[in-house]
C-alpha cells in the first residue's frame, strides 16, 4: 500500500466520540476510530492526536462564568477524552502516550516537543491533551500548533461533512465541493475550515489541512493513502 504521509496530525471533534448519544463517551464508536487509526500506524505512519472536549463542556454556562475558568475545565474535559482514547488503541496493541500541555503527571507525561518526536520514531502514537494549556485558544489552534511543532505531513481534520464547500451543504442543496482550495481563497471566500488562529498557523507554516468526513472511520486510512476524498487547504492550487 503506498503511504502518501509519514506523519499526520489528526484532529478529531468530542463530539465524535461521543456516537448517537451526543454526550459523553460511546465505547464502540472511541474503539472503531482507534482500529482505523491502529491500522494507519501499522502501517508505519506516525500518529500523533488532538481531540476536543465538547462531549462534556461547551464553554462558559453562562455570560457571568469566567471565560479563562471555562476554558481550563474544556482543557480536563480534553484529557479524559485522551485518556479513553489511550485505553482503547491499548486494547487493541498499539504502543500509545498521552502528553498534556497542563502537568498531570500522575496520569500523562507533560508535553514535551522531543519527547513526541523519540516517541514517534520508536513507532508510538501520541495523544495531546489539553488543548495548547492556555485559555482562549481553541483546540483546532492546538492541533495546528502540534502539527507545526511535530513536523507533520499534513493537518487531518475529521469532520461530519465530506469536505470544504461554498456554502453550507446542510442548508444549500447547490452547494458545491472543492477537491483542492488554496489557503488565500478559503480566506477570501470566508469560508470555515477552522478558526482564524489555527488557520494563520497552518497558512504561515505552509501546514495543508485535509477535510474530511469521519462517519466512516476508514477515511483516514484512505487519506494518508493518498486517495482523493475530502478537500485539501494548502498555499499550492
Amino acid at each position: 500500500m503506498g503511504i502518501a504521509y509519514k506523519r499526520i496530525l489528526l484532529k478529531l471533534s468530542g463530539e465524535v466520540l461521543a456516537g448517537a448519544a451526543g454526550k459523553g463517551i460511546d465505547n464502540d464508536t472511541v474503539l472503531s476510530i482507534c482500529k482505523a487509526v491502529k491500522k494507519v500506524a501499522d502501517e508505519g505512519v506516525e500518529v500523533g492526536i488532538v481531540v476536543g472536549g465538547g462531549n462534556f463542556w461547551r464553554g462558559r454556562t453562562s455570560e457571568h462564568m469566567d471565560r479563562a475558568r471555562a476554558d481550563h475545565i474544556g482543557m480536563l474535559a480534553t484529557a479524559m477524552n485522551s485518556l479513553a482514547l489511550c485505553d482503547a488503541l491499548e486494547q487493541l496493541g498499539a504502543d500509545v502516550r498521552v502528553q498534556t500541555a497542563i502537568e498531570m503527571r500522575q496520569i500523562a507525561e507533560p508535553y514535551i516537543r522531543n519527547k513526541a518526536i523519540r516517541h514517534f520514531e520508536k513507532g508510538r502514537i501520541v495523544i495531546f491533551g489539553c488543548g495548547t494549556g492556555s485559555p482562549f485558544f481553541s483546540t483546532d489552534t492546538a492541533a495546528a500548533l502540534r502539527s507545526v511543532e511535530i513536523n507533520a505531513d499534513a493537518l487531518l481534520k475529521a469532520t461530519n461533512v465530506d469536505g470544504v464547500y461554498d456554502k453550507d451543504p446542510n442548508k444549500f442543496d447547490d452547494a458545491v465541493k472543492f477537491d483542492n482550495i488554496t489557503f488565500q481563497e478559503v480566506i477570501t471566500r470566508d469560508l470555515k475550515v477552522m478558526d482564524s488562529t489555527a488557520f494563520s498557523l497552518c497558512k504561515d507554516n505552509d501546514m495543508p489541512i485535509i477535510v474530511f468526513n469521519l462517519n466512516d472511520p476508514d477515511n483516514i486510512m484512505r487519506v494518508v493513502s493518498g486517495e482523493k476524498i475530502g478537500t485539501t487547504v494548502s498555499n499550492n492550487q
